[in-house]
């Protein structure tokens, strides 16, 4: 017979969890660049918050090894690296000072916040049904924080910059 810690589903959750946290290592590491290419001021400290964020958002995935009394490992997260990637190519790709490129950065950044939505959300639903409660909260902490991240990031493009790039040409 199998134990919750031998299913495979719990297993599955295990590699899940390494997955998003090597997207969060990721993240920490990217962000500062991110943040140095924004123009405008406002973005730029967005990026900075959220880089604030995310290094909580690694210690809480830290914790919830913890409490699962699981090594802490990670596993390379292809799909941020992809990510990541394209936003390296945005900053390459725009012009310095621009709003175009904060658009661009938004965009970009909009993307990695839906696909962490996305992990998080399932995350903390396996969580549940795997049992481990104390976990389900950590991941819905964070899952609230990336929405709230999302909802700032369509706040500042819909605020000026979108306008703003428009009209730059």
């Amino acid at each position: 017979m199998k134990t919750q810690e031998t299913s495979e589903l719990h297993q599955f959750f295990i590699q899940q969890l390494m997955d998003v946290y090597n997207a969060e290592q990721q993240l920490i590491e990217a962000l500062p660049t991110i943040a140095e290419a924004a123009t405008s001021t406002e973005l730029r400290r967005a990026f900075e918050n959220h880089l604030e964020e995310t290094n909580m958002h690694a210690r809480r995935l830290e914790k919830a090894f913890e409490f699962m009394n699981e090594p802490l490992s990670s596993q390379k997260c292809q799909a941020m690296q992809g990510l990541i990637e394209e936003g390296e190519e945005i900053i390459d790709d725009t012009e310095d000072d621009t709003l175009v490129r904060d658009c661009a950065l938004i965009v970009a950044a909009q993307k990695v916040e839906h696909y962490e939505i996305a992990s998080y959300g399932s995350l903390r639903t396996l969580a549940e049904i795997l049992g481990y409660m104390e976990v389900a909260t950590l991941l819905q902490t964070t899952l609230d924080e990336e929405y709230a991240a999302d909802d700032k990031l369509t706040s500042i493009a819909t605020g000026y910059i979108n306008q703003g790039a428009e009209e730059e040409g």
